[in-house]
């Protein structure tokens, strides 16, 4: 089930901390201790809760991308900073740093494990540095035409939560590149800003305490977050190759 919690009283809770399948960063200037300890006990048993910070910030959701393979920062993160990601992450996480004039990564990427979906302005050499370090296909793209792809949407290996303008042929290609079920949606009482108001991986999702019930019940059935996670990967094959099919 989603998970609802705040960070020192915000429900953007996706701005302070990114979560993949293999680690969770949480931003640790400042931060509050009931926010931690909340992600601590649902992830510890399977994945390491990471406090850190980038750039001298907190606002980690926003400014660094990643999934199970590997983590891209901003080249404005210091080498003490870099350090204690590169010491405290999985060894078989790669992590690079991304020299681009779009530093805020979380804003303007956003990824599970197979696919990365990019804002259209990125250079070409950052779009080959995702590829290569998160070992995955990237797609320059939109969403409702709003090119912070990493604002407006959620995505796993499950499915993908969109900004609710989305039309339905959008959902339509955005589920071709993905091979993931996607959907409309709102996080936080209405708000269009999925990625900033929620963080997810393929078992877990957490969003921010103003999230209605509603919404909680669409993130939990676009995330399969109901169902037995041990039949997760069986269940989503079948579901990637029914998309493909319908769609090709």
């Amino acid at each position: 089930m989603t998970t609802r919690l705040a960070y020192e009283g915000s429900s953007d809770v996706g701005v302070f901390a990114t979560l993949t399948n293999s680690y969770c960063l949480v931003g640790s200037i400042g931060s509050s201790q009931n926010f931690f300890s909340v992600l601590e006990s649902e992830l510890s048993d399977m994945i390491p809760v990471i406090p850190c910070s980038v750039s001298g910030t907190r606002i980690i959701g926003r400014l660094v991308a990643g999934n199970r393979h590997g983590l891209v920062v901003p080249s404005t993160i210091s080498e003490s900073e870099l350090q204690h990601l590169r010491n405290s992450l999985p060894s078989e996480v790669s992590v690079k740093k991304v020299e681009d004039k779009l530093s805020a990564l979380g804003n303007v990427i956003a990824c599970n494990d197979y696919v990365a979906l990019v804002h259209p302005g990125l250079d070409k050499e950052t779009q080959e540095i995702i590829a290569d370090t998160l070992k995955v296909e990237v797609y320059r793209h939109t969403i409702a035409g709003q090119q912070l792809v990493g604002t407006y949407c959620a995505l796993s290996n499950q499915g993908c939560l969109v900004h609710p303008s989305v039309t339905r042929n959008e959902q339509e290609e955005l589920s071709n590149l993905l091979q993931v079920p996607v959907r409309t949606g709102t996080i936080n009482r209405g708000q269009n800003t999925i990625g900033a108001g929620s963080f997810v991986n393929d078992w877990a999702a957490f969003c921010g305490v103003d999230t209605t019930g509603t919404e909680i019940g669409v993130f939990d059935q676009i995330f399969n977050l109901q169902n037995d996670n041990s039949n997760n990967n069986v269940m989503m094959e079948g579901v990637r190759q029914s998309i493909i099919d319908e769609l090709t």
